[in-house]
């Protein structure tokens, strides 16, 4: 148990910022699953609405430090890349 002020402080922060970057996460693994979803359902205009608005929540996750921004990359090429194939089929 921390005895320094500075410490336990330190402690109170630490729990914050878990608990902040915890509902980060979770917004954007939410937001992932539709998009996943609307690409498995091969719902071209939905996935690609929800392609704007989990771009956007993982850029914002990036800026604040949650994840790190070559896994926020990583991510969104990926998604991306099974977007892309799924219009290329759709007109087809």
């Amino acid at each position: 148990m921390a005895n320094l002020p500075s410490a336990k402080k330190r402690i109170k922060q630490n729990e914050k910022n878990r608990e902040r970057n915890r509902a980060r996460r979770s917004a954007v693994k939410t937001q992932t699953r539709k998009l996943v979803d609307a690409l498995t359902r091969s719902d071209t205009a939905t996935a690609e609405k929800q392609f704007v608005v989990l771009t956007k929540k993982l850029d914002q996750v990036a800026a604040k430090g949650t994840l790190h921004k070559n896994t926020v990359a990583r991510r969104k090429s990926r998604l991306a890349r099974r977007l892309n194939a799924l219009r290329a089929k759709k007109p087809a």
